[in-house]
């Protein structure tokens, strides 16, 4: 009986060890590092991307045209705000993004000053099925304004959107943007109609976990 006593509580005390050597590391949270079943991404991490090797950023006046302007850089911030445990839906504050070495191709312009998203922050979700999601606050738009030089001088271009929706993908850590719409709301007729927002950032990293790559779950 002593025997099995103490077969009993050596089982027990190795559950207890490994219980305590699995805690929130293995992949029961939405956002984790390193791999799927990596560290969970905390609460107040940044998180970072610029676009992809060897792609571009670009605003089209059509869905699947190649008029408008097309950005050789582009980068986010974000911080997480709740990565809660998988599946469900992890959300995290765009304080920042941005454009550069801009290009167009549109009839009259000779060139792009600048591209500056406004009214940020943005909120950000990303669900376990990774499907990405950009908001605005409360009251307020999606908002990016072109800045053009063209043969009659510079014009402002201001593109609005409620949302826009793009997707995660743990082969190569990435987020793509595939033609989301915006519509123009100010500017001369040099700007086109509408401008169709397609872009690829990857790695998407923890730079609070010194750059590690994040997957979705």
């Amino acid at each position: 009986m002593r025997t099995r006593s103490l077969l009993a509580l050596a089982a027990g005390t190795a559950a207890l060890l490994v219980s305590a050597v699995s805690p929130a590391s293995a992949a029961d949270t939405v956002l984790t590092t390193g791999g799927p079943a990596g560290d969970a991404v905390a609460v107040g991490d940044v998180l970072s991307a610029s676009l992809a090797s060897g792609t571009a950023a670009t605003f089209r006046s059509s869905a699947t045209g190649t008029s408008g302007v097309s950005c050789a850089a582009s980068t986010f911030t974000a911080t997480v705000t709740d990565n809660p445990a998988a599946p469900g839906t992890a959300t995290e504050a765009v304080d920042a993004h941005t454009f550069g070495s801009c290009t167009s191709n549109v009839f009259g312009v000779t060139g792009v000053t600048s591209v500056t998203v406004n009214n940020l922050p943005y909120t950000t979700s990303v669900t376990s099925d990774g499907v990405v999601t950009v908001s605005p606050a409360s009251g307020s738009v999606i908002q990016t304004t072109v800045v053009l030089r063209t043969l009659l001088g510079t014009i402002n271009c201001v593109y609005q959107a409620p949302s826009i929706t793009g997707t995660s993908n743990n082969t190569d850590n990435s987020i793509n943007f595939t033609a989301q719409a915006f519509t123009k709301t100010s500017g001369s007729s040099l700007c086109f109609a509408s401008g169709y927002f397609t872009a690829k950032y990857a790695p998407v990293a923890d730079t609070a976990q010194g750059g590690a790559t994040v997957f979705t779950n």
